[in-house]
């Protein structure tokens, strides 16, 4: 009886080696991999830095305002500001900021 019991012992302690040991084989793989991925993650966070740059760059205002004149002819001049509501025109009067008369904007759907 004794030696039954010895030998479930013996045969205990071997499996829960075994499953100790396969518990810290599967903490080294993670381990690996843990370190994969910050590897990963800061190759990632340096691209990210380089792209902010490269968009700064390419949003600056001076650039885009070179691109304007350049490529659509527009000037950066200011425009004009109404200032009250005085100025605004009626309908049907002469705007007091242009040459032309006020047109009704509003247009018509064709009949089906």
């Amino acid at each position: 009886m004794i030696r039954v019991l010895n030998f479930f012992c013996v045969a205990l302690m071997g499996l829960s080696i075994l499953a100790l040991y396969h518990v810290s084989e599967k903490t080294r793989v993670a381990r690996v991999e843990l370190s994969s991925v910050n590897r990963q993650i800061g190759d990632e966070h340096a691209r990210i830095s380089v792209l902010e740059t490269e968009w700064e760059h390419t949003a600056s205002p001076a650039r885009i305002a070179t691109l304007a004149q350049s490529k659509l002819g527009l000037d950066n001049t200011a425009t004009v500001q109404l200032s009250s509501l005085t100025l605004l025109p009626r309908n049907g009067d002469e705007a007091p900021l242009s040459d032309g008369p006020v047109r009704n904007a509003s247009a018509e759907a064709p009949a089906q």
